[in-house]
């Protein structure tokens, strides 16, 4: 994650910036936009497939993209290194930078995508965009004033910094193509959304409590809320018919006895008063005398 990098290198590192860091993530905005506009993702959860599955599945097909994109850029960076004036660790690091923030990006983009409406994509873009700049330059800033470069407390921070933003852009994929919310609950998305405006406070507190080395528990903190924020109601497990608790020779006692104990057996037993049953005659008798005149 050392962007700064980018300001004091050559321009073959601004072309791999942008195509792999911002244009082919950004084609993640439109990898949900069919499934909510046309009620797909309903379709999908009557598959096996889970809804991190689903979301999974998503990212890392966009992100295999960008992958292939920056492959096929390494011949320029062989090409570098056999006429000199390169630095291996130097350009290690930012290949590093530009895959990890692509993976960022990808997870932003495809949480925005779940959103209907142009705007409403925008804006969720801006603000995980937003979210995620203020918490690296709080974050990895301060370490990197602290412990005069990026050394091990920069590097762990900065992988903090990745998984967390990443579980964040799935999390807020996932929690949009859930079926159902209950009316006691709170929208998951919402939550989300909450989370990304108070992760840079949250991880601004842990920098200023570790002086600075030590912002990454923010991030974990961060991280295991939003994968705890939508959590899927499950039923309880199937007990089977409820047993009764009358012992069966009771049971068949009741059904043999006689009509004039039955008001004595329901005191004991707790049955409703029975009445015995008169017969249903379906045809009534007639007189023939009566109506037809002849025996």
């Amino acid at each position: 994650m050392q962007i700064f990098l980018f300001f004091d290198n050559s321009p073959f590192w601004w072309v791999a910036g942008i195509i792999c860091m911002v244009g082919m993530p950004l084609g993640a905005l439109m990898l949900m936009t069919p499934e909510m506009k046309e009620g797909n993702y309903e379709l999908l959860q009557m598959t096996p497939l889970s809804r991190w599955e689903i979301v999974i599945g998503k990212v890392i097909a966009m992100w295999s993209i960008c992958l292939l994109t920056f492959c096929s850029l390494i011949p320029y960076m062989i090409v570098r290194y056999f006429v000199g004036g390169m630095e291996e660790w130097r350009n290690f690091s930012m290949a590093l930078s530009v895959l990890f923030v692509s993976a960022i990006i990808c997870a932003g983009s495809l949480a925005a995508s779940s959103y209907k409406g142009a705007v409403k994509r925008g804006l969720i873009m801006i603000l995980f965009a937003t979210s995620a700049i203020a918490s690296g330059m709080v974050g990895l800033g301060f370490c990197a004033t602290v412990s005069n470069g990026c050394g091990l407390f920069y590097h762990l921070n900065a992988i903090c910094f990745i998984l967390c933003y990443t579980l964040l852009g799935l999390v807020m994929a996932r929690s949009r193509i859930r079926l159902t919310v209950h009316h006691y609950e709170v929208k998951p998305s919402w939550m989300i959304i909450c989370l990304l405006i108070f992760t840079p406070l949250v991880v601004g507190m842990a920098t200023l409590i570790s002086f600075g080395w030590f912002s990454c528990l923010g991030f974990i903190a961060m991280g295991i809320v939003s994968r705890y924020a939508d959590v899927s109601p499950t039923a309880s497990e199937y007990k089977g018919p409820a047993v009764t608790n009358i012992p069966d020779s009771s049971l068949d006692e009741v059904v043999k006895v006689s009509p004039a104990r039955i008001e004595e057996k329901e005191l004991i037993l707790g049955f409703p008063k029975l009445t015995p049953l008169k017969p249903v005659i379906k045809y009534p008798k007639l007189n023939k005398d009566e109506y037809d005149g002849w025996k």
